[in-house]
């Protein structure tokens, strides 16, 4: 069974930080591209992070440049996305996608095979 499980997320403080994890079960990530994306309440959902198959491309929404990084850990089946300086705009519930592609990544929800439930992110004083 394909499986897609984030965790991490939680309450944290304006500048504080997260790491949110997207654990990968019953198919190898060696052939998937893996997306981050968020929905914050009354917004479209919209892509945050993407990494490569191999981890070779990376691309970041502009708001998150300089602020996340994604990362993946193939042996292990899991992505990650460190967020630091994390602002009260990016409160969200943060998903994780698969996307059945060798070469780069990307940001489109359409492309998207297969997706995890979510986990909410809110940052707040």
């Amino acid at each position: 069974q394909l499986q897609l499980v984030e965790s991490g997320g939680g309450l944290v403080q304006p500048g504080g930080s997260l790491r949110l994890s997207c654990a990968i079960s019953g198919f190898t990530l060696d052939y998937y591209a893996i997306s981050w994306f968020r929905q914050a309440p009354g917004k479209e959902r919209e892509g945050v992070s993407c990494i490569s198959s191999r981890g070779g491309s990376r691309n970041y929404a502009d708001s998150v440049k300089g602020r996340f990084t994604i990362s993946r850990d193939n042996a292990k089946n899991t992505v990650y996305l460190q967020m630091n300086s994390l602002k009260p705009e990016d409160t969200a519930v943060y998903y994780c996608a698969a996307d059945r592609r060798i070469l780069n990544c990307g940001l489109n929800d359409y492309d998207m095979d297969y997706w995890g439930k979510g986990t909410l992110v809110t940052v707040s004083s």
